[in-house]
């Protein structure tokens, strides 16, 4: 588990496949984050948690107690390189409703501890890079369809049983270059993750650089030459295949699952919260729930498996702590960075503007503060972005489709810009005029 300097102090992924958090080991990082750091967290949108704040000299110790909590890899007892490099294998994503939703075609937690077995039980793929990623997604109403992944799959009713669809450097939004057998998921993934390491050059790291430098189909070619897994090359499904939407307010909130029971999702203002907050969380969820936490790529968590005679009473119990439930509330439709504070890259402290464009955030409108251009809180475009470039001063852009915009010049990975330079009061104002003039939906974020 690898330890970086920030702004302020260190900083510590805690890697989470699938997302889950015992409530033990929740309690175990909260504990580690006072004893060894300034007891602050943050989710993340790959599921993830981070400590920040390690004190200078602390790393070590806060690394052993978060392996003796169970939340390093498999081999932790390996060197300390060793263990970074196993550490960063771990970026599985699945659904937080993974196996508790109804709707779901199939339950890929089953899949989740082979999948991370077999990424860290070869030592050719410690090559692979930290930021490689892969999505497993079982149909749920729930899923983060709009994060690139550099391998995805997605479940499908066939007429011999589930499949999974599949693509390459993207997410299942892009379409889909065939299918495979479910019993076939593990062995087809290991031979992609040695087809791109055999493709791969020096300084290529990432999926789309491989499927840009030799197209799809030669990394499927040779991924036959490690596994002959039956792949259905169905061109059609690229065009016929739509995998169904999703349902975004699921994310917060009390709803059903499939054992008579409710799960109850919130999140912390601003993807941020103290030591003290994850240790009622995680006895929330020990008291009326199974023990477990779910993570959410929104900056959130899931109490899976309460009681419906207790959901209300654990709903104001998440109010009395600072947490949000109703996608409706200004904060759960804001995104921001963690800002100057804590990073030297950033140009704004976005965190403490994100809260005052909060009070002044129309009805139904999603935004993201970035600090500068990497967008580190949002692996997605949102509908509207403010990108920082001096302190309380953001230039605003708009969701869009660059490829049809008649002035390129106008377009950015953010999207079309709308007005450059605005303090955050013109922002509000800016974003209430917007809004006024085109009606908009609540869009999936």
């Amino acid at each position: 588990m690898r330890v970086v300097a920030a702004l302020d102090g260190g900083l510590c992924r805690v890697r989470l496949p699938g997302g889950v958090l015992l409530t033990a080991q929740a309690h175990a990082i909260a504990e580690a984050a006072l004893a060894h750091a300034n007891g602050t967290l943050e989710l993340t949108n790959r599921a993830n948690l981070q400590v920040r704040g390690i004190r200078t000299g602390s790393a070590a110790a806060l690394t052993a107690a978060l392996v003796e909590a169970g939340l390093g890899p498999s081999n932790s007892g390996s060197e300390s390189a060793d263990l970074c490099a196993a550490d960063e294998l771990r970026n599985l994503m699945l659904s937080p409703l993974a196996g508790l939703d109804r709707a779901a075609l199939i339950d890929t937690t089953q899949l989740a501890a082979p999948i991370v077995a077999m990424l860290q039980g070869e030592p050719r793929f410690a090559a692979l890079s930290p930021k490689f990623a892969l999505l497993i997604d079982g149909g749920e109403r729930l899923a983060a369809l709009d994060h690139p992944h550099d391998i995805w799959l997605a479940a499908v009713a066939h007429d011999d049983g589930v499949r999974f669809m599949f693509g390459l450097a993207g997410c299942p939004a892009d379409g889909a270059l065939g299918s495979i057998a479910a019993a076939d998921v593990i062995a087809f993934i290991q031979a992609l993750l040695h087809a791109f390491l055999d493709l791969a050059q020096p300084g290529q790291t990432r999926m789309r650089e491989i499927v840009a430098a030799h197209g799809a189909h030669a990394v499927l070619q040779r991924a036959q030459d490690h596994a002959p897994i039956a792949v259905a090359h169905e061109n059609e499904h690229k065009h016929r295949w739509h995998r169904p939407e999703v349902d975004l307010a699921l994310r917060l909130g009390a709803h059903e699952s499939k054992h008579g029971t409710v799960y109850i999702g919130c999140q912390p203002p601003l993807a941020r919260l103290d030591a003290a907050t994850l240790h009622a969380l995680a006895t929330l969820a020990q008291q009326h729930g199974d023990g477990t936490l779910r993570l959410t790529p929104w900056q959130g968590a899931i109490l899976p498996n309460i009681d419906n005679g207790s959901a209300q009473d654990v709903l104001e119990s998440l109010q009395a702590l600072g947490l949000i439930a109703d996608a409706a509330h200004p904060l759960a439709r804001t995104i921001a960075c963690t800002g100057s504070a804590g990073c030297a890259k950033s140009r704004a402290d976005t965190k403490a503007d994100a809260l005052r464009l909060a009070t002044q955030l129309p009805p139904d409108v999603h935004v993201h503060l970035s600090g500068c251009e990497r967008s580190c809180a949002a692996a997605h475009r949102a509908p509207f972005t403010l990108l920082a470039v001096a302190p309380g001063e953001y230039d605003l852009y708009e969701q869009g489709d660059e490829n049809n915009h008649p002035r390129a010049a106008d377009m950015a990975p953010f999207g079309r810009v709308v007005a450059r330079h605005l303090t955050i009061e013109a922002a509000a104002q800016m974003l209430t005029q917007l809004t006024a003039q085109r009606p908009r939906s609540t869009p999936d974020v």
